[in-house]
């Protein structure tokens, strides 16, 4: 019985073997593709791209022939079938029942005069039994100012970045004197690229003309999950103001610099003529260790939202800072993917230094801002007498617990609980393609308890909205944060 048994299933697996290699000719047998089309994100002309794929099936009982396999121009695209790189050898493929072949596609522009994106398109096409299924390859290609050395190390007296095309920074990139950005200006870094200012910064952006520093990596680590999402892509912003240098000015109006180590890290050798900063309508949003650090520095910011770090979003240590209507939110790596290589830690939102024996005093004062993030305590003040703190922490949202006995903290709103909805969207949802939004919701407790008299000197928020309205002759009070709703 048992060998009867071995006898029917060695004859079913011997036809069904056969079957899978039967070769047929029917036309009206297809391929089937994983995916209806190959599109390329933006790709610096000549850099290249990285390796998107996709797999060829053959759902069919029988086996397929693929007479040929080849592209209509063949010039931006390289193309490899299943380890074949040249496909004027890709003839006569045999593809079983069932079987499948992995094709992965490469793109690599050339450069043009022009400062416009390039659109660039091939077809690779698949001939079986007299039909021709085709597959559409699609990218745009961007010509750059491309910044790079053998040395690994760029210097430059005076720098102006312009807005003509982009431009593609390889090494640590340092200015000596005046660095200038112009409104629209995009600056790509690869990994692990810095930019040193040593002299006093000048960045005019526009709210429809900002200014945007990132990572070179515009594709996509998964299909809804774009690189920009993922921070320490690159190395970060650095002002470095050394002992005997000039006085320096830093004047940054709305600039976005997003997922690197560090965003914004400026600190002065100086305990005295210290840089000046105003920083304002600008974004430093998700990286991998700070997000703004201020080290003897005098700095105004305004309309600003600094989101996202996974040590603080905001570092102050020595000099005085005033923050106005800015939004400081660390819900870093809240995300039910992967994505980032430093794990979530929790860390408060803002950390003042004002016990280093090194550094100068700090005095840091908060007015109308948002501070939150996941903790429970977004607010670290490291001071010697609480009590005695010298500035002023009013009309904010603050999610924080240590520092109720702070008589200089007036008017602050107290969180009731943790489920108070603040921000539109606190956490990334990678497959609903739903990113943070720190715009306020409708039910913020952060909504109408800004002071307005404040609000005057920045009547407009972040993305251009009236902060100051009136209704039957009495003003409206201005939100919290550097979003009206």
């Amino acid at each position: 019985m048992r060998a009867r048994w071995l006898l029917i299933l060695t004859v079913l697996f011997a036809f069904f073997a056969c079957k899978e290699d039967r070769v047929s000719d029917d036309p009206n047998l297809r391929l089937t593709f994983s995916k209806e089309e190959v599109l390329f994100d933006t790709v610096f002309t000549s850099i290249g791209s990285a390796t998107r794929q996709f797999v060829v099936y053959n759902k069919n009982a029988n086996a397929l022939v693929i007479s040929r396999i080849w592209q209509d121009l063949g010039t931006d695209f390289k193309v490899n079938v299943d380890g074949e790189a040249d496909l004027s050898q890709a003839t006569d493929w045999h593809l079983r029942g069932g079987d499948s072949l992995i094709v992965f596609v490469k793109v690599n522009i050339d450069p043009t005069t022009q400062n416009a994106p390039l659109h660039v398109r091939d077809n690779l096409n698949f001939s079986v039994n007299g039909n021709v299924q085709s597959v559409p390859l699609e990218a745009y290609g961007q010509n750059v100012h491309l910044i790079k050395t053998k040395k690994g190390l760029t210097v430059r007296d005076n720098y102006r970045f312009t807005a003509d095309k982009p431009y593609l920074i390889y090494d640590t990139f340092a200015v000596s004197n005046d660095l200038t950005f112009d409104a629209g200006a995009r600056l790509y870094f690869h990994n692990e690229a810095v930019l040193l200012a040593y002299g006093d910064v000048t960045a005019t952006g526009t709210l429809m003309q900002p200014i945007r520093l990132m990572g070179d990596r515009i594709d996509h680590l998964y299909d809804s999950v774009p690189y920009s999402y993922v921070a320490g892509m690159w190395g970060g912003v650095y002002l470095l103001d050394e002992k005997d240098a000039p006085q320096k000015t830093y004047k940054m109006d709305y600039i976005e610099i997003l997922s690197a180590n560090v965003g914004l890290f400026c600190v002065s050798d100086k305990t005295e003529s210290l840089p000046q900063m105003t920083l304002t309508n600008s974004r430093i949003h998700n990286h991998a260790v700070y997000g703004l650090v201020l080290q003897h520095t005098d700095a105004t910011v305004a309309n600003c939202e600094l989101s996202n770090a996974a040590a603080y979003c905001v570092y102050l240590s020595g000099g005085k800072q005033r923050f106005i209507h800015s939004t400081i939110a660390a819900y870093f790596n809240a995300t039910d993917v992967r994505i980032q290589a430093t794990p979530r830690e929790d860390v408060a939102a803002v950390y003042i230094n004002n016990v280093s024996k090194s550094n100068i005093p700090t005095q840091a004062s908060f007015r109308n801002c948002i501070v939150t993030g996941i903790r429970r305590n977004n607010l670290l003040l490291a001071t010697p007498l609480p009590k005695y703190y010298e500035d002023t922490i009013a009309n904010n949202y603050l999610k924080a617990d240590s520092i109720h006995t702070v008589a200089a903290f007036a008017n602050v709103y107290w969180p009731k609980d943790d489920t108070t909805a603040v921000f539109r969207n606190t956490y990334y949802k990678y497959k609903e393609y739903n990113y943070y939004d720190f715009r306020l919701d409708s039910l913020s407790p952060a909504r109408g308890i800004g002071d307005s008299a404040t609000a005057l000197s920045y009547p407009f928020d972040r993305l251009g909205q009236p902060r100051v309205r009136y209704a039957a002759g009495d003003t409206i009070r201005p939100d919290a944060g550097c979003y009206q709703y």
